[in-house]
């Protein structure tokens, strides 16, 4: 008898043992498992469309805007990071149609408003209407600024004067039938100590040479594109002749803008994207073109085109090379230096391959390049983003087939023979394959509209978020792959309220961390294991026109490197002599915020936010558990040592000196 309640309270002791285990262990079990991608659902999200992403609260974690299916009702949905969830925070209805929102913080007061364009497009121009945050969250939907009217083509928010306030540059109504000036500038004029300040004020831009009508859809971007880390700006123009082309302005601060380069784009061109393609420190563009779109937004014969930014490389050494008395190369202590020689080649510098080459086997997809169930239509581009963190974007589209719309992430790796974006042997700067493995979840889906990058939970991977035309019409893809590399993350303020806290009637206080804009640049370089010294360049925000859903911040993959970042230079749109700063060994796996002074020689701020990863833990384990050996061995030695020490004195004490005697 004896022998079974023994046995039995062992057996109950067994049990026991594993959620005791659980109670100790440090560490916390894995939300997801797999080395793949995996269905997370929808997150909390509500029935409609993802409009635009921002910080909203300000907790740096990525918030998302969306808009209902009656194009009207806008609702903030807030991240949640202990719940792991959005949650709705506000919601309000728009009088009329919402074509596109672009948050940013228009009064300078360090919360994100809302810049919501609207209208009936088939009758009329396009309705601009600010409604400002509130200090106690959600927005001022009583009171809106009503702004002057824009064209059909979306404008788009930059700072044009370097004061870090938000403008708009486009065309109105009446502006886009001239033949010499029909860039307008809408001009923030807000100063919030006077009762009834205008929010802006509408006057001719800063450009300086032929300006041409922009074309609606367009890709308009402001990214720095000469190099020397201050935004410029790129346009999409359409003068009725059915060919797009480009003009890239180039900004030369209190001076304005001067026209650099122009030229006409390959024809069937559709959206276009920015992104540092070939890891050289310089800005590419990747945009798709296709014969023919079909009526349900199907590219039909579709080629994926990369046009390399050609300008001054990175030297091979530390010391600068110089030809004639003219750099031939940007020392990597010294990268903002602009190339006026910079150039975009159409013609013999563009690589493009077909669609066709991604899939080789079966029939070859069609590329989604419209979002037809959106009234107008959307267009959608390439979506860039480092989805493994080697250093190099990766790519993201729907291809459309019998089976249905279904999104494909492909992978840029190096070029070899047989491999898309290669020659026949085997070279080039870049190659792209796609992903196939661990990629259920994405082939699963049949009814893609448009797919983006978005890091939930800003865990320094990037995940996808796929809209779809269906009941469940947002899933959310967490990105479970291992990736053995290192990741940066960065954001740029824009000065509001002296870049410190911001404080409100009641006493209250917060800081203005979600107000990133459109124009902040960075460069870095980075030494991998063997040695090798690279470049990577990154833009903040460049594009917000047609629902872009690009976040606020940047992020960029590292790749594998045992060291911290040489150099991070980062620019912003403040006209100033020097209008960025140089950072030196940031640590990788970080979110580095920065606040620019506007006051000449006066240091910037700079906030760094480690992010533990997954192996903190493990590190502090190993760590103790071999500073507790070392300590026994020290212990065991010393022991010894006091052993040997105690023996020979007693053999001393016993020694019997002859001599003496």
């Amino acid at each position: 008898m004896r022998y079974w309640r023994c046995k039995s309270s062992l057996y109950f002791l067994l049990l026991a043992l594993p959620s005791i285990g659980y109670a100790i262990w440090p560490f916390e079990p894995k939300r997801y498992s797999g080395n793949s991608l995996v269905n997370a659902g929808s997150m909390g999200l509500g029935p409609g469309r993802v409009i635009a992403f921002g910080d909203f609260n300000g907790d740096q974690f990525l918030d998302a805007l969306m808009l209902g299916y009656d194009q009207r009702t806008l609702s903030v949905y807030l991240w949640n990071h202990e719940e792991y969830i959005f949650q709705k925070s506000s919601s309000f209805t728009h009088p009329s149609n919402v074509y596109n929102v672009v948050p940013g913080d228009f009064t300078h007061s360090g919360k994100l408003d809302l810049l919501v364009m609207s209208g009936a497009l088939s009758s009329g121009p396009l309705d601009l209407s600010v409604y400002p945050s509130l200090t106690a969250g959600g927005f001022d939907v009583t009171n809106p600024f009503s702004l002057t009217s824009s064209s059909l083509s979306q404008p788009i928010p930059l700072d044009l004067n370097g004061d870090m306030k938000i403008d708009l540059l486009g065309m109105t109504p009446s502006s886009q039938h001239s033949s010499t000036a029909p860039f307008q500038m809408w001009k923030n004029v807000w100063n919030a100590s006077q009762a009834y300040s205008p929010l802006f004020e509408v006057m001719n831009s800063p450009f300086h040479g032929s300006q041409c009508t922009l074309s609606n859809p367009h890709s308009n971007a402001v990214i720095d594109l000469d190099g020397d880390c201050l935004a410029d700006v790129f346009l999409v123009c359409d003068n009725g002749n059915g060919i797009k082309h480009f003009q890239i302005w180039i900004n030369n601060k209190d001076s304005g803008f001067t026209l650099a380069q122009q030229g006409d784009l390959p024809p069937g061109v559709q959206s276009i994207t920015f992104a540092d393609i070939d890891r050289d420190g310089t800005i590419d563009m990747v945009f798709p073109t296709c014969s023919s779109v079909s009526s349900s937004g199907a590219g039909l014969d579709c080629y994926i085109n990369i046009a390399f930014n050609q300008q001054l490389p990175l030297c091979a050494t530390t010391e600068p090379s110089v030809s004639k008395g003219v750099l031939t190369c940007r020392p990597p202590d010294n990268l903002c230096i602009a190339d006026p020689n910079f150039k975009y080649d159409f013609s013999d510098g563009l690589v493009r391959f077909p669609l066709s080459a991604l899939f080789p086997e079966g029939p070859t997809p069609s590329l989604l390049v419209q979002d037809t169930s959106f009234s107008p239509s959307i267009p959608l581009s390439l979506t860039l983003g480092d989805a493994n963190l080697d250093g190099f974007p990766d790519i993201l589209l729907i291809v459309s087939s019998s089976q249905g719309r279904t999104p494909k992430m492909i992978y840029s790796v190096p070029c070899s023979r047989g491999i898309a974006g290669c020659d026949q042997s085997g070279n080039g700067k870049r190659g792209w394959q796609v992903a196939t493995k661990g990629v259920k979840s994405l082939e699963a889906v049949k009814d893609a509209r448009g797919i983006s990058f978005v890091d939930m939970d800003e865990d320094g991977t990037l995940d996808l978020m796929v809209q779809r035309t269906g009941s469940s019409n947002i899933l959310f893809v967490q990105n479970n792959f291992y990736y053995d590399a290192f990741f940066l993350k960065a954001i740029v303020l824009n000065g509001a309220c002296n870049n410190d806290w911001c404080y409100t009637e009641d006493g209250g206080k917060y800081h203005p961390f979600g107000v990133s804009y459109s124009g902040a640049s960075y460069k870095y370089t980075v030494l991998d294991t063997s040695g090798r010294r690279s470049a990577a360049q990154v833009g903040q925000l460049p594009q917000t026109s047609y629902h872009s859903l690009q976040s606020p911040y940047s992020f960029f993959g590292l790749g594998r490197t045992n060291n911290y970042i040489e150099n991070l230079f980062v620019g912003s749109t403040i006209h100033l002599p020097d209008h960025y700063i140089n950072m030196e060994g940031v640590i990788p796996n970080s979110k580095v915020v920065i606040l620019p002074s506007s006051i000449e020689g006066e240091a910037w701020k700079r906030e760094l936010f480690l992010r533990p990863g997954e192996w903190i833990p493990w590190v502090t384990v190993t760590v103790v558990a071999g500073t507790a050996l070392l300590a026994v061995i020290v212990l065991v030695l010393h022991l010894n040592e006091k052993r040997e020490d105690e023996l020979e004195r007693r053999r001393a004490s016993h020694h019997i000196n002859f001599d003496a005697l």
